[in-house]
């Protein structure tokens, strides 16, 4: 078993990555930094100028905002300015009603709201806003990661400094890195940890279910999991295979809609927290599945994914569900009854099968994506326990797991940069 002294620090990096947040990640942490600086500032700003790296842009431009009816950034920084709580982090927004929204409106359409792409971001994931009213102005910047603030000034005297040294070129490894994961590692943990430690991964259920059930019932993004479970039947028939993307796929219909209720997110992203929980979760459920087994489920599944972002970075031209879609056919292996060497066949097989999905930007297709992520991961985790394994000779598969994993993300860090360009210019050229 793990020593306890190793198995906290796992425990605590789980405990940083997998957040409740509300709406995606992306704008929500926009609305963060604008209600950070807004704070700061000490009334409404009278302008607000916003500078983005390229995957914050690309990932908070079609998706709606809960609670308002809308998509894209104007109204999450309007709201981050007139009601958003910097002390709510990712929930920055939850306090958003009618009223707000209103005023929302009102304030794009009376104030200058500045947005821009910053070239030659510092980090994939950058926001500098500032804010001004009268003679006063403020400066905040999140960087790395969504709630980490580095950089604050009001009226050029600096209150806080962190900025990062690197450029986008070096593309730093994200921070989690500093618990070191490999496969094996990953699945000892989940497998070998006493059940009260990590018994906590159940809230993901809670959290995610809930946005699933709501998106079942009410027509949020394309309905994609309602449509599966209405519809379907006669195509995909009343199989696990269709609950699982059912279910998954309405939570992020409700997330990617703007449904204003929390999802358990994984490594800032909720489409990744819903891909790891949710197939895990249907999977569970159909095979009557205990609370224990259900709990080491999610934590390999949710941990697989947070080792393999490890290299990937927090955003990438690389779609989140191929990441978290490889953590759901672990957990669905060991759901299954398979042991390490199936679970290294699973993942094997995923990488030969999603490597090169795109991310163009979160979005209500998000739901499609995430529902290809989970086709794949029950037949990946099938083909492993029937012994089944994309061998070495075949693409960028390695005999070695961890190597394996480590091509996919070099493809999804640094080959696939250009493209992640090339995808924003098609975007914001429409």
């Amino acid at each position: 078993m793990i020593q306890k002294e190793k198995r906290q620090s796992i425990i605590d990096l789980i405990h940083r990555e997998v957040v409740p947040a509300v709406g995606c990640t992306e704008p929500a942490a926009v609305s963060l930094c604008v209600a950070k600086a807004t704070e700061l500032l000490g009334c409404t700003p009278s302008e607000i100028r916003v500078r983005l790296s390229t995957n914050i842009l690309k990932n908070a431009m079609g998706v709606g905002i809960p609670g308002t009816g809308m998509i894209g950034l104007p109204i999450a920084i309007a709201l981050g300015a007139l009601i958003g709580k910097s002390e709510y982090g990712l929930e920055v927004l939850k306090d958003v009603d009618d009223e707000a929204v209103a005023r929302g409106k009102e304030y794009i359409a009376s104030h200058p709201i500045d947005i821009k792409l910053f070239e030659n971001a510092p980090s994939n994931l950058h926001i500098d806003v500032e804010v001004a009213h009268d003679t006063d102005r403020v400066r905040a910047t999140i960087s790395r990661e969504h709630t980490n603030f580095i950089y604050l000034e009001k009226n050029r005297s600096v209150i806080f400094n962190e900025e990062p040294q690197s450029s986008v070129a070096d593309t730093p490894v994200d921070t989690t890195a500093d618990v070191q994961l490999d496969l094996h590692t990953v699945w000892e943990f989940a497998t070998e940890t006493p059940l009260e430690e990590i018994d906590f991964i159940l809230q993901a259920r809670a959290l995610n279910s809930a946005a699933a059930d709501l998106a079942l019932n009410q027509p949020y993004g394309h309905s994609l999991g309602s449509t599966m479970r209405n519809c379907g039947k006669p195509l995909f028939g009343d199989t696990p295979l269709a609950h699982m993307i059912s279910l998954t796929s309405a939570a992020c219909d409700a997330r990617m809609g703007g449904a204003p209720v929390p999802v358990m997110s994984n490594s800032g992203s909720g489409n990744q927290g819903i891909c790891a929980t949710m197939p895990v979760v249907s999977y569970a459920t159909d095979i009557e599945a205990s609370d224990e087994q259900l709990t080491r489920a999610l934590i390999l599944s949710h941990l697989t994914s947070i080792y393999i972002k490890q290299s990937l970075g927090r955003l990438s031209a690389l779609c989140g569900c191929v990441v978290a879609s490889t953590g759901a056919a672990s957990g669905l292996v060991y759901l299954m009854g398979g042991g390490y060497e199936q679970v290294v066949a699973a993942v094997k097989n995923m990488v030969a099968n999603l490597t090169g999905m795109i991310c163009d930007g979160a979005k209500p297709s998000c739901a499609m994506k995430i529902s290809s992520g989970v086709s794949t991961a029950m037949m990946s985790a099938m083909m492993a326990m029937n012994g089944h394994c994309v061998s070495a000779a075949e693409g960028i598969i390695d005999e070695d797991v961890d190597r394996t994993i480590r091509n996919l993300t070099s493809i999804g860090r640094d080959a696939m940069r250009a493209t992640d360009l090339y995808v924003l210019d098609i975007m914001t050229c429409k």
